[in-house]
């Protein structure tokens, strides 16, 4: 069963709260045994510049993040996606951890090999693949040089 947006959203802006009163120590986790983990990104906005900060799942590949640009299934792409395809160069943090990454998409091969385990670590976007119209990208965050 996919959650309705508005409790996605709220549950994402609960999470960012009790992220920012805790000073970083709560709200991001290392992958667990199915692999996922949460961490948050932080983009530039493609048309103000402004720093925007998103929740996420992610998997790990090596030394690089993989994020999926699903949007809960909806149609259109998620800001963040947009933002960094402009302004590829990013922040992410992760158990109090931060690091530069730029992010790109994910090749034809990168994807049949990530998806499986994306789909381990949260059943959902397999979902999400199905019931909407557009290709839901993987992003690839790679450790910014």
């Amino acid at each position: 069963m996919i959650l309705p947006r508005w409790l996605l959203r709220t549950g994402w802006a609960l999470h960012r709260s009790i992220h920012a009163a805790s000073g970083g120590r709560l709200g991001t986790l290392r992958p667990n045994a199915r692999g996922l983990g949460t961490l948050f990104l932080e983009t530039t906005g493609r048309r103000s510049g402004a720093h925007r900060r998103t929740g996420l799942y992610y998997i790990e590949d090596g030394p690089n993040l993989v994020i999926v640009a699903s949007n809960a299934g909806a149609d259109r792409d998620p800001a963040w996606w947009l933002n960094l395809q402009a302004h590829p160069e990013a922040t992410v943090e992760v158990g109090g951890t931060r690091r530069a990454v730029r992010a790109r998409n994910a090749t034809p091969d990168e994807e049949e090999r990530l998806w499986p385990r994306l789909v381990r670590g949260f059943r959902d976007y397999a979902t999400y693949r199905r019931t909407t119209t557009r290709p839901i990208p993987i992003v690839i965050l790679e450790p910014a040089t």
